[in-house]
């Protein structure tokens, strides 16, 4: 509305970090906008010892928001469509599931529903569960998985960035923009929580992103490395404005 982009053109400089949101901002005719990745792709990783039952390069990393939970359009929906989907996972592979918390905020904090899940599954042997660590150290853990569900945006930047399959259950556009700059398209990539509608809808999606693994992996390790050189990009441009 005009409110909004009265304040928007206020600014110096505005950095949108995915292209659908950088072509809405031009559309509306705001001049002060640069498409450059999010900053957390460079964000450096700490690798800390693994707990027990994390298997490095054999780990789907599991990422559960009450943010996200409370975008969704049925009654739990999202927690029952996690449940299948760890289901599935043991029931056909032999791959642990490490449940990793990335926002710990009072009245939204990750760890709530991740525990539930957990406390539902650790009799399996097949679950491990990540308490709250920094951003770096959090980004070792996921690095080290062989695939990420990603709810949150930061937990999935720091899968992207190292190169590891995922799948995003998203709640809004930059979800989609983020995997359409990365991949070409959104699809099969991003899971709008909006669309659950089936318990096995999240199963589903991650059986594509599982049967499609090597080819996933092999385009992020071709284009990452440049993709995450253009954030650095974003000093450069603050240069300009100081």
């Amino acid at each position: 509305n005009n409110e909004m982009l009265d304040d928007l053109k206020s600014y110096s400089l505005i950095i949108a970090r995915e292209s659908i949101t950088y072509e809405a901002m031009v559309k509306a005719g705001l001049k002060n906008v640069k498409l450059l990745p999010d900053p957390a792709f460079q964000l450096d990783r700490v690798d800390l010892e693994l707990p027990d039952g994390f298997v490095e390069g054999n780990t789907v990393g599991i990422n559960l928001s009450p943010m996200v939970m409370g975008c969704e359009n049925g009654k739990n929906i999202t927690f029952k469509n996690y449940e299948k989907l760890i289901e599935s996972i043991i029931e056909r592979s032999d791959m642990q599931i490490a449940l990793i918390p990335h926002v710990v905020w009072c009245e939204n904090d990750d760890r709530v529903p991740l525990r539930m899940l957990f406390e539902k599954y650790k009799h399996t042997g097949r679950v491990v569960m990540i308490e709250d660590h920094n951003c770096m150290e959090l980004k070792g853990y996921i690095a080290r998985c062989r695939f990420m569900i990603a709810a949150r945006t930061h937990a999935s930047i720091a899968a992207y960035s190292t190169c590891v399959p995922t799948l995003v259950v998203g709640y809004s556009v930059k979800a989609k923009g983020i995997a359409k700059d990365i991949f070409g398209t959104y699809e099969n990539y991003v899971l709008p929580v909006q669309s659950l509608a089936q318990e096995d809808d999240l199963k589903n999606a991650f059986d594509w992103i599982y049967k499609n693994e090597d080819l996933i992996r092999t385009h992020l390790q071709s284009m990452m490395p440049e993709y995450r050189e253009r954030a650095l990009l974003i000093g450069e441009e603050l240069k300009k404005i100081l």
